[in-house]
């Protein structure tokens, strides 16, 4: 570790000397220990030109995995150093799916599972485990996510919403009426107004409108009156009941996809997962319910 240490500090530097500063030791150990592991190695890691260095090729690829090694060991660390008797689960979620669902939730779990320590970082698209430091991941879509397994969560029911001023504005009473005002997309949905209007009918020359890469912000930006946003019903209650906003009218759809827990095969026996998955799952039955939508089908 002490070589992988001097190394990193090193490359990240790109001077012998810097990198001793920063660990406190003197300009010679750290190039002794640098020396040792290019030894261990076979093969040189920097270029040596008078009182510079600079990587070499394969020792700047491999400074980049190292690095990424130790602040994964280092998280693991802090995580173990914060909750000693429990455990920790890293989490991406959904921004929106996050603040609005699951935050409210979390305290219930940690009420039942006190010992567990969750962190949570924001992802939009799927990415592999194999490179991020997490356990676990709640994303929508399908449940093909290569080198993973998956959960089905719940389904979701998106509905026309925009602000009281814009339904009447453009007198909206129907399906076709929603050719005439801006429409609001979602950057990971780009084809969900064209499905909309499909499933009711509706034959739409034009459906280009604001691209928005968060529902948090399509809510906002239809409350504000810039045009009308497909959103999930469910992240949307407080609006609806505040009159924020409102539904152009009662025309629902089932979105194509789903919301799932993904983790890698490798954290599946993993206690506080475990405990989470089983706790998840039973919380999104029970908004599926509320939904009207089964999650099995």
């Amino acid at each position: 570790m002490s070589l992988l240490c001097a190394f990193e500090a090193a490359a990240r530097l790109e001077s012998f000397t810097a990198a001793a500063a920063e660990l406190h030791l003197t300009q010679g150990a750290v190039s002794r220990q640098i020396r040792a592991l290019e030894e261990t190695l076979g093969a040189p890691l920097f270029h040596r030109e008078r009182q510079q260095v600079r990587l070499t090729v394969a020792g700047e690829s491999y400074a980049g995995e190292i690095r990424e090694a130790l602040k994964r060991i280092s998280t693991a660390t802090l995580g173990f150093r914060a909750n000693p008797r429990g455990g920790t689960l890293n989490l991406a979620i959904l921004p929106t799916f996050g603040i609005r669902w699951l935050a409210p939730r979390l305290p219930a779990f940690q009420a039942e599972h006190p010992g567990i320590t969750i962190n949570l970082q924001t992802r939009l698209n799927q990415f592999d485990f194999n490179l991020e430091n997490f356990d676990a991941a709640i994303h929508f879509g399908s449940d093909d996510w290569p080198g993973a397994e998956t959960a089905l969560l719940m389904r979701e029911t998106v509905v026309p919403a925009c602000s009281a001023a814009m339904r009447d504005s453009f007198e909206l009473h129907a399906p076709a009426d929603l050719t005439r005002p801006p429409l609001l997309h979602l950057s990971s949905r780009p084809d969900a107004w064209e499905q909309w209007f499909a499933i009711n009918d509706v034959t739409a020359a034009h459906t280009h409108g604001m691209l928005l890469d968060q529902f948090a912000l399509a809510a906002q930006a239809a409350s504000s009156g810039l045009g009308v946003a497909l959103l999930p019903k469910f992240l949307i209650e407080q609006e609806l009941a505040s009159g924020e906003l409102v539904m152009a009218f009662d025309r629902p759809m089932i979105s194509k996809g789903a919301y799932f827990l993904a983790w890698p095969s490798t954290r599946d026996a993993y206690p506080p997962l475990r405990a989470f998955r089983g706790w998840l799952v039973e919380e999104a039955g029970m908004q599926s319910s509320l939904n009207g939508n089964s999650p099995e089908t």
